[in-house]
């Protein structure tokens, strides 16, 4: 089934409110989105309009977007990933000589955090948007 027909036949129930997908602004939308499915263990999907997608786990679609015309705004995407794939992100991240923070303001380079009893990193992709990877999620209050 194409990939833009599996989002629209998902039924959503009454009062449910789902982030489907978001635009990722990036100079090279290939080399962006090519970096992080590799990072993630993730694959690129065909192009879709002028969007190249990166399908999560959680039927969220990060649709790159070549912008070339002004400066790229760096925004902040973290993904809750499985504990026992984190290493291999780390691995990944060091292998392409792309360092990671335990922070991100990134003033911890080299190091992970331990936040909630899980593990986590922050990393720029090549526009430097701030990206993170985390085996837990945020404790709310």
């Amino acid at each position: 089934m194409p990939q833009d027909q599996q989002h629209r036949q998902k039924p959503v129930s009454p009062g449910a409110v789902q982030l489907n997908h978001t635009a990722v602004h990036a100079t090279d939308r290939h080399l962006s989105a090519e970096f992080i499915a590799a990072v993630l263990g993730l694959e690129v999907g065909a192009p879709f309009g002028p969007f190249l997608p990166v399908d999560l786990a959680n039927g969220v679609t990060l649709d790159y977007y070549e912008k070339r015309d002004e400066p790229i705004q760096s925004q902040h995407y973290a993904f809750l990933v499985p504990d026992d794939r984190f290493d291999t992100m780390i691995a990944r991240l060091e292998a392409v000589g792309v360092t990671y923070h335990a922070d991100p303001g990134h003033t911890e380079p080299g190091r992970i955090n331990r936040l909630f009893g899980g593990r986590g990193a922050y990393f720029d992709d090549p526009d430097g948007h701030n990206m993170e990877i985390m085996t837990r999620p945020y404790v709310r209050p």
